[in-house]
């Protein structure tokens, strides 16, 4: 009796395997392929919306002014400040300003600043403003002052004012007697409500 054995074409079971190596391959890099597809189109779509990122306002771009004179019980004093895009293009404001007095000879005072609720007016928060030229922010700051004579008062004769993210500053005449070289400030924003 004869035994039918199954034999197998040696060629045939390499050319098997070849294949599937093959198969496995080309779908390997298909999905390579369309992971970096996905990842090209992601990198595109963002960069656009970086391209288009609003740079911060310089120093040199901003105009300092004081606004509104706030008086008040108690030794308090205070003042709106403004800070006015004249740059030409949009640029953006987002946080407080650093403020620091200055003595009749511009030399300056050690000043201690205060970021948050004022005497006057109750702290906006850190919110990013997109100013257009001609296009202003503003903050209040507030002090108290129990003038000369007083233990830790300060005769200032100017204020600077640094904007956010900015290592330059704007001065103003500031005339004023400040207790402890303390000042207080809201954050930036398009408009701010004040009470006196």
């Amino acid at each position: 009796m004869n035994a039918h054995r199954k034999t197998t074409d040696p060629s045939t079971t390499t050319r098997h395997r070849t294949d599937r190596r093959i198969g496995r391959t080309v779908l390997a890099a298909g999905a390579v392929a369309a992971l970096g597809l996905a990842w090209a189109g992601t990198a595109e779509a963002a960069t656009p919306s970086t391209a288009k990122a609003t740079p911060t306002c310089s120093a040199a771009a901003l105009k300092a002014t004081f606004g509104r004179q706030l008086a008040g019980g108690m030794n308090h004093q205070g003042v709106v400040i403004t800070l006015r895009n004249l740059s030409g293009r949009t640029c953006a404001l987002r946080g407080y300003p650093g403020l620091g007095l200055e003595n009749a000879a511009h030399k300056a005072i050690t000043t201690h600043t205060h970021w948050g609720n004022t005497w006057y007016a109750k702290d906006p928060g850190r919110k990013t403003l997109v100013l257009k030229d001609g296009q202003s922010a503003e903050a209040v700051v507030a002090w108290t002052h129990a003038n000369t004579g007083t233990s830790g008062a300060v005769h200032a004769s100017y204020l600077e004012i640094t904007p956010p993210a900015s290592t330059k500053h704007k001065t103003l005449a500031f005339p004023q007697w400040v207790d402890h070289a303390d000042l207080s400030v809201t954050a930036l924003a398009r408009h701010i409500n004040v009470s006196d």
